[in-house]
C-alpha cells in the first residue's frame, strides 16, 4: 500500500503561551517535534547575554530561571495589534525592533518544523484568533498584515489565515462518524474564540467549507488575564496594592498591574521606578507592602513570581487550596489562594465570554438545544469555572475535550494539505 503523497503547505499555530507546527506528511502525526519529542514550544525568548545569543521556548525558561542574565520575553503574539509593536527595546545590548523579535521566533518555528520534516516549505496556514483586537476593524487588520508581513520575509510566498477555533473543529472532525453541530471554545493564552459549525466525516474532502462556519466570535480574554486578576486579587496586596496613603487615597495601582502583566515587567526594573517607590512609602500608611515590592525589583523577580501565579492557577483546576512561598522576599512570606479566590477575580471576564457564546447562538439563529457537541480546546480551556459557565449555556451538549495544546496545530495541518495541495517529494 503507497503512502500518501506529503503536504506541501506547513500550517503554524503562532500561540500566546504555546506554538505548534502541522503538517500532513507521511508519518502518522499531523504534528512535527520542535523541542525534542514535543510537538509544542512555549512562545518565549530569552536573550542569554552571558553567552550573546537568544534561546527559546523551554530552554528559554530554563536558562532564565537558572539565573543567566538576560532579558526574557514572553506572549510575544500580544504584540501584534498593541502599540509596542511600532517601538523597540534593547537585546543583548542592542536596540531591536520588536517586529523583528516577533521574526525570530516563527523563523525558528520554521527552521524547526523544516529540520523535522527534512524538507523546506514555501507555503503556509497561520492560525489567528477572531480578533487580534476587540472593537478595532483597522487595528485587527494590520495586525494581520503584520503577521503575513513577517511569515513572508521568512521565506514562505504563499500566507494565508484560518481562525484557530475552526482549525480545531477540522481536528475533531476526523474523529466523528455522523453528523454534528459544534460549538468550539477555544480559549488561549491571549484569546477567547468561538465558532459554531457543522461537521460530519462526508464533508471532510470538501474544498470549501464556508457554508458549513456558521457563525464565529471571539474576545481579546486568555489565560494570561486570568493570571493578572488572580495575582491582582492574591499576592499583590502583599506588596502594597490595595494599601492606604496617610491622605485616605489608596496608592498608585500602576505598579502593581504592570508587575501582574507579564510584558510590562520589565519596564519596572528601572531607576525612575525605584526612585518613585522609595519617595511613596514615607506617604503611605503601612509601607511594609512597598518595602517587600523594593526588594521584589531589585532581586528581579517579576517574571519568576509571574511563573509561579501561573502554575498555582493551573493547580487551582484540580485543587482547592494553593501556596506561593515568597521566602526569598521576606522569611516566612507566602502567598495563599484559592480556587474561590480566584473564581471571584476572574467573574468579570468569564461574564464576558459566557455574554459573547450567548450572542454567536443569536447571531446564527441557532438555540441552546440545538447544539450537539460543546468542544474544549486551548490550554486556558482547563479552568472550571469558566467550562462550567459555558456549559451552563448548553446543557444538553455533550462536552468534548480537545487536544488543548496540539488541537489547532494539527487542524490547520488538513487545511493547508486542502488548500495547497500535496507534492511528490
Amino acid at each position: 500500500m503507497s503512502r500518501p503523497l506529503p503536504a506541501r503547505a506547513l500550517g503554524i499555530d503562532f500561540g500566546t503561551s504555546n506554538s505548534s507546527v502541522g503538517w500532513q506528511g507521511p508519518q502518522a502525526s499531523r504534528l512535527l517535534p520542535l523541542e525534542g519529542d514535543k510537538c509544542s514550544l512555549p512562545s518565549v525568548i530569552f536573550f542569554n547575554n552571558e553567552e550573546r545569543r537568544p534561546a527559546y521556548g523551554r530552554q528559554a525558561l530554563d536558562e532564565y530561571l537558572d539565573g543567566y542574565e538576560g532579558r526574557l520575553l514572553r506572549s510575544l503574539k500580544s504584540l501584534l495589534g498593541s502599540k509596542l509593536l511600532a517601538s523597540e527595546t534593547t537585546l543583548l545590548g542592542s536596540a531591536m525592533p520588536f517586529r523583528q523579535v516577533l521574526g525570530l521566533f516563527l523563523g525558528e518555528l520554521k527552521r524547526r518544523a523544516e529540520q523535522a520534516a527534512g524538507r523546506s516549505f514555501t507555503e503556509v496556514v497561520l492560525g489567528r484568533p477572531v480578533f487580534f483586537v476587540d472593537n478595532d476593524p483597522q487595528a485587527d487588520r494590520e495586525a494581520a498584515d503584520t503577521l503575513q508581513d513577517v511569515a513572508r520575509q521568512l521565506g514562505f510566498r504563499e500566507v494565508s489565515f484560518q481562525y484557530e477555533p475552526i482549525a480545531a473543529a477540522f481536528d475533531y472532525e476526523c474523529q466523528i462518524s455522523r453528523e454534528e453541530l459544534v460549538l468550539i471554545v477555544d480559549i488561549g493564552g491571549g484569546t477567547s474564540d468561538f465558532s459554531l459549525l457543522r461537521l460530519s466525516p462526508a464533508r471532510r474532502q470538501d474544498s470549501c467549507r464556508d457554508s458549513d462556519i456558521l457563525a464565529s466570535d471571539g474576545l481579546h480574554i486568555g489565560g494570561t488575564d486570568f493570571d493578572k486578576q488572580l495575582s491582582l486579587a492574591g499576592v499583590m496586596p502583599l506588596f502594597g496594592y490595595g494599601s492606604r496613603m496617610h491622605s485616605a487615597a489608596l496608592m498608585p495601582t500602576h505598579y502593581h498591574l504592570n508587575l501582574a502583566t507579564w510584558h510590562t515587567i520589565n519596564a519596572l526594573y528601572t531607576q525612575k521606578t525605584r526612585l518613585a517607590l522609595q519617595s511613596l512609602r514615607y506617604d503611605c500608611q503601612q509601607p511594609q507592602g512597598i518595602d517587600r515590592l523594593l526588594r521584589l525589583l531589585e532581586r528581579r523577580e517579576g517574571h519568576w513570581l509571574a511563573l509561579q501565579v501561573e502554575a498555582r492557577k493551573i493547580d487551582l483546576g484540580h485543587s482547592a487550596q494553593q501556596v506561593i512561598a515568597l521566602g526569598q522576599i521576606e522569611e516566612g512570606l507566602q502567598a495563599e489562594l484559592s480556587r474561590a479566590l480566584f473564581e471571584q477575580a476572574i467573574e468579570a471576564p468569564l461574564q464576558r465570554i459566557a455574554n459573547t457564546v450567548q450572542g454567536l447562538l443569536a447571531s446564527a439563529g441557532v438555540r441552546a438545544e440545538q447544539v450537539d457537541t460543546l468542544l474544549f480546546t486551548g490550554g486556558s480551556s482547563a479552568v472550571p469555572a469558566l467550562r462550567a459557565r459555558v456549559a451552563a449555556l448548553l446543557p444538553g451538549a455533550r462536552q468534548v475535550e480537545g487536544d488543548r495544546f496540539g488541537g489547532i496545530g494539527s487542524g490547520l495541518a488538513i487545511e493547508a494539505a486542502r488548500r495547497y495541495g500535496c507534492s511528490a517529494a
